[in-house]
């Protein structure tokens, strides 16, 4: 092969090891596993209807393909790869249905068998989707973290804060549940954009171009003793509220952007 032919190939080969992928092929949802879990309490009877196929959709509109989410039952929607070191970027936006609650959730860093985090979802750390609290952390099953946080109004809950305490969080460490640094949702029915940073045991989340929560320690608990976690799974949930993804793109990252750090 000629130099500047070696050349170009080197250049094309490591370009297409860290360009964006797209997780969404834009016509179906064949590199995907979907569970079916646990009923929406209320309606048992719509649970009972519901298939994968019902659940988790490929349709058209406006002369684009997107992913459709039911929410009629809790369900999962998973890669089959595993994933570490990344950007994942989604844009989604709510539709009309809703049960109980318009609520979802990225869950990333997923391990292990369907159904250990209420009784539908592999364990994992979620980044919320569930509207009005749109970039909190909930950590599922034996999940911990570290996170910087000051406590809310409430005097009860725990919220992101980059000159807050740094706090251990799990089931037994103050929680599960971390609050959003600020509210950066857009008004129902409009699109947001999400984009999660995951390096080593960092996790990031941006929402509509605003840092709202940051994770350290990312960690799962075995035999008592947190292990570092840093890659699995990325899952996205069905629980409650139909919503629309038309974006899902995912890059390698060697680090989390600097812009983010300050």
């Amino acid at each position: 092969m000629k130099p500047y032919s070696l050349l170009l190939f080197l250049c094309l080969f490591s370009y297409s090891l860290t360009a964006k992928k797209n997780l969404f092929n834009g016509e179906n949802l064949k590199n995907w596993d979907i569970y079916l879990g646990m009923p929406i309490p209320r309606f048992e009877e719509l649970a009972k209807k519901a298939t994968p196929k019902s659940t988790f959709s490929v349709i058209e509109s406006d002369g684009q393909k997107m992913i459709h989410i039911s929410g009629e039952i809790n369900a999962s929607l998973a890669t089959r790869k595993a994933y570490g070191n990344y950007h994942l970027h989604m844009e989604f936006k709510w539709g009309e249905k809703f049960y109980n609650s318009r609520n979802s959730g990225i869950l990333y860093h997923s391990f292990g068998p369907f159904g250990v985090a209420i009784k539908t979802w592999m364990a994992a750390i979620e980044h919320q989707l569930q509207h009005d609290n749109l970039g909190d952390t909930y950590l599922m099953a034996n999940t911990a973290c570290e996170i910087k946080v000051v406590k809310g109004a409430d005097s009860r809950n725990y919220n992101y804060s980059p000159e807050g305490q740094s706090t251990a969080f799990s089931e037994k460490d103050n929680g599960r549940s971390i609050k959003k640094a600020k509210d950066a949702e857009k008004p129902l029915g409009k699109w947001n954009t999400l984009d999660l940073y995951c390096f080593g045991q960092t996790s990031v989340h941006v929402v509509n171009g605003q840092v709202v929560m940051f994770n350290t320690n990312c960690s799962k608990i075995e035999n008592g003793q947190k292990v570092p976690l840093t890659k699995g799974k990325i899952q996205i949930q069905s629980e409650g509220g139909e919503f629309f993804i038309r974006k899902l793109e995912i890059e390698k990252i060697k680090g989390i952007p600097a812009e983010l750090l300050k």
